[in-house]
């Protein structure tokens, strides 16, 4: 069965950690997090209002925009890989969660913790290569094929940054049983 977040693991509230560090981290990127979400709406926002004026404006004055697709994709790629650690941080990525019901809990607490551990190594292989890619764009001045020509450096530098933070959310989650939190 696909789903969001499970009742009992849609509590946001910061699991009890016996190191300080994995509990300040915790509340750092709580609050890192929050910000960037309402960021990132405001960035949905602004794509949405582009994409209709680029609409209307066809529509209505025959105007040809040459920005506005590329400008709503950097907004929604920004979006996206931003908020990607504040929807892990409540569980609320769709998982197929079919032996749930067949385990028992600490099985359940031990499949949880393995499904992180796979979810961190793709992650961290995955913003490595971000990385790199932010680096050669900027390094080598790349720009997109569009008559615009942004650089390519700002989406994948927010691509990038969102994955670091992903990485970074799943690390906690890792580590927090490990440290004797409470699992959440």
């Amino acid at each position: 069965m696909m789903h969001g977040p499970s009742p009992e693991r849609a509590d946001t509230s910061p699991a009890p950690a016996s190191h300080p560090l994995v509990g300040t981290c915790e509340r750092a990127l709580r609050v890192c997090n929050n910000i960037i979400v309402v960021f990132a709406a405001l960035a949905l926002i602004a794509a949405c209002a582009i994409l209709s004026y680029s609409v209307l404006s066809r529509a209505l004055f025959q105007a040809a925009n040459y920005w506005q697709d590329e400008a709503a994709v950097f907004l929604l790629v920004g979006a996206t890989f931003m908020t990607a650690a504040y929807v892990q941080g409540s569980r609320g990525h769709i998982g197929i969660e079919a032996f749930v019901g067949l385990l028992s809990p600490r099985a359940n607490r031990v499949r949880l913790w393995l499904v992180d551990l796979a979810s961190f190594a793709f992650c961290a292989f995955f913003t490595w290569k971000s990385w790199t890619l932010t680096h050669e764009a900027w390094t080598d001045g790349q720009v997109s094929n569009s008559m615009w020509s942004p650089p390519l450096a700002i989406p994948y530098g927010l691509m990038a940054c969102g994955m670091t933070l992903l990485c970074l959310q799943i690390l906690l989650q890792l580590t927090s049983p490990l440290s004797g939190a409470k699992a959440r």
